[in-house]
């Protein structure tokens, strides 16, 4: 094994602050594996982070990456027996969590304030070895290849905020904002809990929009409204608003009707610049959703596995580490839903 690796760094703040560069391979601690990275999906954050747009802190130089599958190539002395050289694994995003927090206590380590995410925290995945906790490792079942296991992680961001944070009842209708990856795994697990679905964005996003149509949505392109007040005319019982825009929060609060529901799962830095009153008038209940836990995993990674999630209509393509600039690009240009790095 090599001393050293590429890797696709973040070494600043400053917009366009990534390459490709020599590290080196990790070591392990006693309760750590070393995993062969077989493959890693772009996020919507690598995107942020590489134009220099992201509201969270990084500890330069990181390199980037936190949806990733692979087989173990090494674990250390204190690893248990369930997790042997060759396993098909792949990785949750909790690379540090402080064991004594309440919030992980509970199960809920993805709160505990102390945690830590790959690929912004700490080194991620945008490599071939990468040292990984055991206690984040999730078996991936034969059936399902490990292209698709990578893309667990956005899966589970959406299952939180859909099937978990969101009381969705078969029959509702719901709209979602924004079709990135996560606005569009809402709408589908919106579908999957036997809502009635419809996701907006721009005109510039039509591409994206139309993978959306697989999943059985309707797709509105401009002004949501007039789909969400069909029907009585008081709006549709639930939004979920996956947009990286503050001010989409206005148009959830105009579309949702009175007792409704709104879940917040997009990042949006900008300070809000409306009023608030339609929530308290509505009676409307505000949501925000972060990350997923182990049984989140556990049900996603089936669900997968199973087919009766696909995630296969939004991969756009797959490029090798050298070309991650490509890949980087297509995505942010809204031609693809999804970039795929594969490491090997």
């Amino acid at each position: 094994m090599s001393a050293t690796q590429p890797a696709v760094v973040n070494f600043g703040s400053a917009p366009h602050s990534v390459e490709l560069r020599e590290v080196p391979v990790p070591d392990i601690g006693p309760d750590d594996v070393l995993l062969q990275v077989d493959t890693v999906g772009v996020c919507g954050s690598d995107l942020h982070m590489w134009t220099g747009q992201q509201g969270w802190k990084v500890n330069y130089p990181c390199v980037l990456g936190h949806e990733f599958a692979g087989r173990i190539a090494r674990r250390g002395a204190n690893v248990p027996d369930q997790w042997q050289e060759g396993a098909r694994v792949v990785s949750e995003t909790h690379a540090v969590v402080d064991p004594d927090s309440p919030m992980t206590k509970r199960g809920l380590y993805n709160l505990d304030p102390g945690r830590r995410g790959f690929g912004a925290a700490v080194d991620g995945a945008m490599t071939r070895f990468a040292r990984v906790p055991s206690r984040i490792l999730h078996h991936v079942p034969d059936a399902l290849p490990l292209e698709i296991a990578a893309l667990s992680e956005p899966c589970c961001v959406a299952f939180n905020a859909t099937a978990v944070n969101s009381r969705i009842v078969p029959g509702d209708r719901v709209l979602v904002l924004g079709p990135g990856p996560i606005g569009i795994l809402c709408a589908a697990i919106a579908r999957l809990c036997g809502a009635e679905v419809a996701i907006a964005g721009l005109e510039r996003d039509r591409a994206r929009l139309a993978k959306a149509e697989f999943y059985g949505c309707e797709v509105v392109i401009g002004d949501p409204l007039p789909w969400a007040r069909g029907g009585d005319g008081l709006g549709v019982e639930g939004v979920i608003d996956a947009t990286g825009v503050s001010a989409a929060l206005e148009t959830a609060l105009a579309a949702v009707r009175p007792a409704g529901w709104i879940t917040k799962v997009g990042w949006g830095p900008q300070p809000l610049g409306f009023s608030l009153d339609p929530l308290v008038q509505k009676n409307v209940q505000l949501q925000g959703s972060f990350s997923h836990n182990w049984p989140i995993w556990e049900r996603v990674i089936q669900l997968l596995a199973s087919d009766r999630l696909d995630v296969r209509p939004i991969i756009g393509g797959e490029w090798p580490l050298e070309e991650w600039r490509t890949a980087f690009e297509t995505m942010h240009s809204g031609a693809i839903v999804k970039s795929v790095l594969r490491p090997r």
